[in-house]
């Protein structure tokens, strides 16, 4: 960390943290106890995943896309299969249906894992990184990265490998796994689920900072279950469309500070996706152990502090390795593991539920299987203008800490996203500016 301080300011730049996927900075600007200034700066170059989509056939959108993320492949593919099997009107039998869900919980569990327990504890727990929290706190650590290891296999044995699986495709898998291959995988899953209901009441001794902002939280609804992959975009503000009416209700912006586009709702604003947005939204579709587990560490929707976003990916764990289990224990395997699917001239749309929050696909597809254009729209882009908006109220309230302490307590509020710049390994640069 290297300090400069003036007359009339004081600078602060943290150059690299290693806690949060992607490259960024982060600027704030105060003049006496007065924020005039956040930027999120998201300086990455464009990876243009958009533009290599274009000529492509619809067939090969599902691998191209799932390496935009080394962590959350799985929402890329699901999304971009769900919006060309909307644009060719596919439906898929039950079974399949089901192994998605089943193939989206293995994501769930790693990712969650790993931003708990790696990413964000720290935060709490007063380390730089997991490795020194590991010398006071090794269990909770093995822990967690037992609890990601879980996560992988099942998404190794259901994708063929743990990064950018290659299972999936539009109209179901190539390959579909056997009842004794997931059979093999419950005692496992029973182990992540104990372990999560643990994880779950260890997190009641964490110290919550006292901040709370009036939200407008999105996810997906579904009117049966919980949501991954399906349902209607809904918020605690009267929002409720279809996918195909993202664009009508959703804007993305350019700001001169970021090369990530920034969206908002139009005429409304920022907003929130990711778990604590789904809990608030979709609380009663969780099941019962998850309910319960809630009640007991007191964690109540509304919950409208950021910062117990950390509960909120724990409860989404508990329930990930609850769904899975069920859906094991009532797989059949599907007579053929995918439907065939002809090509012709469409449009579709599909938004489905990354770890970090809603991710929207759009498609043009030519009567020969051409991919004439795309339109990705990721959670942390959505979440950017929040974050910036989170930081303008919640550093006025910090003026008086000192320097280290008030930089740490805004690296931990852009922790709470656990943003996904581009799935590198540094994100957030601090230059913090007093006038």
């Amino acid at each position: 960390m290297n300090k400069t301080v003036a007359k009339t300011t004081r600078t602060i730049k943290v150059d690299y943290l290693a806690r949060v996927e992607g490259e960024g900075a982060l600027f704030v600007k105060l003049r006496g106890d007065r924020v005039e200034d956040v930027k999120l700066k998201i300086f990455e170059p464009p990876r243009l995943f958009e533009a290599f989509l274009r000529g492509r056939h619809f067939m090969e959108a599902p691998d191209i896309t799932a390496r935009i993320c080394g962590i959350c492949p799985i929402a890329y593919q699901m999304s971009a299969i769900h919006a060309i099997e909307r644009a060719l009107g596919v439906t898929v039998p039950p079974a399949i249906r089901a192994l998605r869900r089943l193939f989206y919980c293995g994501e769930w569990i790693e990712s969650h894992a790993l931003h708990v327990f790696l990413l964000h504890a720290p935060d709490f727990l007063g380390y730089e990184d997991a490795i020194q929290m590991a010398r006071q706190h090794r269990q909770i650590v093995e822990q967690g990265l037992r609890l990601k290891k879980i996560g992988n296999h099942l998404v190794s044995v259901m994708g063929g490998r743990e990064i950018h699986p290659i299972s999936a495709c539009v109209g179901g898998f190539y390959r579909a796994p056997t009842r004794q291959e997931l059979e093999a995988i419950k005692p496992d899953l029973e182990w992540a689920l104990d372990a999560a209901l643990a994880t779950m009441r260890w997190t009641t001794t964490l110290d919550y900072p006292d901040f709370e902002q009036d939200y407008e939280f999105v996810s997906l609804r579904h009117p049966e279950e919980y949501p991954l992959n399906e349902g209607r975009l809904v918020s605690n503000r009267g929002l409720d469309i279809d996918a195909s009416e993202f664009e009508d209700h959703f804007l993305e912006q350019h700001v001169k500070h970021s090369n990530a586009l920034q969206c908002v709702l139009r005429e409304r604003g920022s907003y929130m996706v990711g778990p604590l947005a789904r809990v608030n939204l979709n609380f009663d579709l969780l099941p019962e152990v998850a309910r319960q587990a809630a009640a007991e560490c007191g964690f109540e929707v509304p919950c409208r502090n950021p910062f117990r976003s950390i509960q909120a990916r724990v409860l989404e764990i508990i329930f990930a390795c609850w769904e899975a289990l069920r859906i094991i224990r009532e797989y059949e395997p599907p007579a053929q593991p995918r439907v065939e699917v002809e090509p012709r001239d469409a449009k579709g749309c599909a938004a489905t539920e990354a770890p970090r929050g809603v991710l929207y696909h759009r498609y043009s597809i030519a009567g020969d299987g051409r991919i004439l254009s795309a339109r990705i729209v990721p959670p942390t882009s959505q979440n950017q203008r929040r974050i910036e908006d989170d930081l303008r109220a919640l550093v006025p309230s910090l003026i008086a800490e000192p320097e280290d302490r008030l930089t740490w307590r805004c690296e931990q509020a852009v922790r709470n996203y656990d943003p996904c710049i581009s799935c590198a390994t540094h994100f957030l640069r601090l230059h913090l500016e007093r006038e």
